[in-house]
């Protein structure tokens, strides 16, 4: 029939071609990609603070392990990045300024986290520590990925791990400085939860990573 015709024409044309164009797959890894795998670290990354929030806490000792625990928050504490802001307020900010703060923040955590697995008692913990730090430095590194994909300048963040907490001096007793970590550890917690809503709701913006079929016609 008809289309039995047509089919075999097609056919014979392809067949008869001078050259066939190579046909090259490739896939642009873009902001879509880049902001979907922050997301997915972040969520990781909560998870793996509720165990070791879980074992540090513990390791503190009580009243920090009790469940019901919970001290207004020093003026020592204010010096630890806090995620505390009205969620208005938040929202009504750019990506770049949200990103920037994430960055920001999470450097600075960063930078409290590793002087804290210098001062753990017990090499089990310190090796959670560690492996947490090390997400941790992930994460932020995955955050400037996103900024940089976007056209973000990265803000400037501290130089390394400082020999003690930024600007903090030493706790004058053990039960402030137990204090310390608490907020560290709860704060952590809340810029997680929120980073998570933030990359949320980004990777819904910015489109998926695209597949693009190009066509090297050679001798076509």
């Amino acid at each position: 029939g008809d289309s039995w015709g047509i089919f075999t024409f097609l056919c014979a044309a392809l067949c008869n071609l001078p050259a066939l164009p190579a046909l090259n797959c490739s896939e642009e890894l873009g902001a879509g990609q880049s902001i979907q795998q922050t997301y997915d670290l972040t969520r990781y990354l909560e998870h793996q603070l509720r165990t070791l929030a879980g074992t540090y806490l513990n390791y503190l000792g009580p009243p920090f392990n009790e469940p019901d625990f919970n001290p207004p928050r020093l003026a020592r504490a204010e010096r630890v990045p806090s995620a505390t802001v009205d969620l208005d307020l938040w929202r009504g900010l750019t990506d770049n300024a949200r990103l920037a703060a994430n960055y920001r923040a999470y450097s600075r955590l960063l930078c409290y986290l590793r002087v804290l697995d210098g001062q753990v008692g017990t090499a089990e913990l310190r090796h959670r520590l560690a492996h947490f730090c090390a997400s941790l430095q992930g994460l932020v590194l995955s955050i400037g990925g996103v900024m940089s994909s976007l056209g973000y300048p990265l803000p400037a963040g501290p130089a390394g791990p400082p020999a003690g907490p930024p600007g903090a001096p030493p706790a004058p007793n053990d039960f402030l400085k137990k204090m310390d970590d608490f907020w560290l550890l709860k704060e952590l917690q809340t810029w997680l939860w929120r980073s998570a809503k933030d990359f949320n709701r980004l990777k819904k913006k910015v489109p998926p990573a695209v597949v693009t079929l190009r066509l090297e016609a050679r001798g076509f």
